[in-house]
């Protein structure tokens, strides 16, 4: 139970001081948002895994407050990265964090999944900290989508919970006709399918 007195200071940004793939970055958050304290175990975990090539166009699919656009748009420098949500509040705060921390290669904008996301734009890889919730038909329309979205030999790289993981091994091998396990942690899982 807060106090009224309390409500002022959790209006407040919370700014957290990070280091993501060998960049910092200061990112403002908010309660309300995914993982608003600091950044959550399972991106951290997919962050040790991914990268990207200097001229990738790449897409982060749920992209909260943008941990993992903006750290792969510094790496993208002659790229770009689409950073997606479907929480307002996710894509202001990634807009406002690219801004303050001179990221000018990533765009961040409202879509549910791929729905504003434009047909026209090949991606060589998307990038998403799925959330279990999401359900297991909204994972089958976002793996379709995905496949259709990258350029051939384009990847997606996800991280979920262990739970799914037989889930996205059977629909990965279902929609790209390959699946690679990069990473089974305690809790979370890697997983990476190639469009062939």
């Amino acid at each position: 139970m807060f106090d009224r007195k309390d409500i002022a200071q959790l209006k407040k940004d919370i700014v957290l001081d990070v280091e993501l793939l060998n960049s910092r970055f200061k990112l403002h958050t908010r309660w309300g948002v995914f993982s608003p304290r600091s950044i959550d175990d399972g991106t951290l975990l997919l962050m040790k895994y991914i990268s990207a090539n200097e001229n990738d166009i790449c897409l982060d699919l749920g992209c909260g407050y943008g941990p993992i656009g903006l750290a792969l748009a510094r790496q993208c420098h002659k790229g770009k990265v689409h950073m997606v949500d479907k929480d307002f509040v996710a894509v202001e705060l990634s807009k406002y964090n690219a801004k303050i921390n001179n990221v000018s290669n990533a765009k961040a904008y409202l879509s549910d999944a791929f729905l504003q996301v434009p047909n026209d734009i090949k991606f060589n890889q998307i990038i998403s900290n799925i959330p279990a919730k999401v359900g297991r038909e909204q994972l089958s329309i976002i793996l379709n989508d995905a496949f259709d979205a990258l350029q051939p030999g384009g990847s997606i790289t996800v991280v979920t919970i262990n739970g799914l993981k037989d889930f996205i091994k059977n629909n990965f091998k279902s929609v790209f006709g390959n699946y690679k396990k990069i990473k089974q942690g305690q809790k979370y899982l890697i997983s990476q399918a190639i469009k062939q």
